[in-house]
Parts: structure tokens; sequence; C-alpha cells
């Protein structure tokens, strides 16, 4: 089994991310060892969404237009409301998310962020959780949406909402170390 230590992880953001759901997953994974970037549609910064108003602006490490699926060994989507509505209108991150998704490699998303696997067609006929107020739209998407702090379908990792962020980042750790799931269909 591959080492956390040994791998190199992505988290796709923009302006309006959950503060913690980015901070909180890339400082933990960091000091479980792993080589972690942000990445964005745009360079320079992008700017933390905490409690109502406008907070921590993040170092971007990557443009996306600069990174292959091939470059990562998992992806992290940090949600929000305003972060993952804005990527899904990006056809190019739609389309990374997608082929991250038929990698097979571990792909976790928290809060909104599950918008964007709907968007890349890749929640019909799996078990995720998301925020509660999207859970119609992962229904309505075919996906099985359960009400649990994180869901795992075939290294496709779920949360509800920052609460669930310890379960969250462990769940990655470990899906991490299991490697790729071949056996996971593709979208």
């Amino acid at each position: 089994m591959p080492s956390i230590k040994c791998a190199k992880i992505a988290i796709l953001a923009t302006d309006g991310f959950e503060q913690v759901e980015l901070t909180e997953p890339l400082a933990k994974l960091k000091e479980a060892g792993a080589e972690v970037h942000v990445i964005s549609p745009k360079s320079g910064t992008i700017k933390g969404w905490d409690q109502g108003h406008w907070d921590k602006e993040i170092p971007v490490d990557r443009q996306l237009s600069d990174v292959r699926v091939t470059d990562y060994d998992a992806l992290v989507l940090p949600g929000g409301q305003i972060n993952p509505d804005v990527l899904r209108a990006d056809p190019k991150v739609v389309s990374f998310v997608r082929e991250f998704f038929n990698s097979n490699k571990p792909l976790a998303a928290i809060c909104h962020a599950p918008w964007l696997l709907i968007e890349a067609d890749v929640v019909r006929g799996r078990d995720i959780t998301s925020y509660n107020s999207i859970k119609t739209d992962v229904k309505n998407a075919g996906g099985n949406w359960l009400d649990q702090e994180v869901v795992v379908h075939e290294a496709l990792i779920t949360s509800r909402n920052p609460d669930d962020l310890p379960a969250f980042i462990a769940k990655i750790i470990e899906e991490v170390e299991e490697g790729r799931h071949e056996d996971r269909k593709v979208a």
C-alpha cells in the first residue's frame, strides 16, 4: 500500500470556499506527510468565506490549466455555497473532476462540493452525503444520499459539513493508502 508520506494531493477551489474545509485538510494532510497543492482556475490567491464574511486569502500553488490528473494521488473538493457553484459552471473544472473520478484515485468532497460531482455526472448509483440542503440535488442526479459524517463508495469520499472534518480527513488518508480502486466504474 502507498504511504500518505509519498502522496501528492490536490485541493481544488476558488474564491468563496468554506474556509475551514480547505485550511483544515490542507494542514492535516501536510502534517501527515503528504505534498499538498491548492489548485484553482485562477492564479495568485483565493479568498475564503468564514461565518458570513470574507476572510483569509490562501495562495494558489498551481493553476488548473498547468496540472494533469496524473500529477496527483487524490483530489479534495472543499465546499461552501459560492466555491462549488462557481466551479461547476467552468467546463474545464468539470472535465478535470470527471477525469479524476475516472482515474480510480480517491476523490473527496465535503458540504456543497458534491455539486461538482453532480455536474461531472459521477454520483449516479453511488452512496453520497453532502450538506443537507443539496440532498435533493444528489438524489435527482441518481445518488443514494445518506445522512452520515463520512460516506465512502469505491474511494469516492463525501462528508456533510465542517463538524465532519476529522472523519473526512482520516478517511482521505486511509483511502490514499489503499491506492487506486480499479473496480470503480467510470462515469
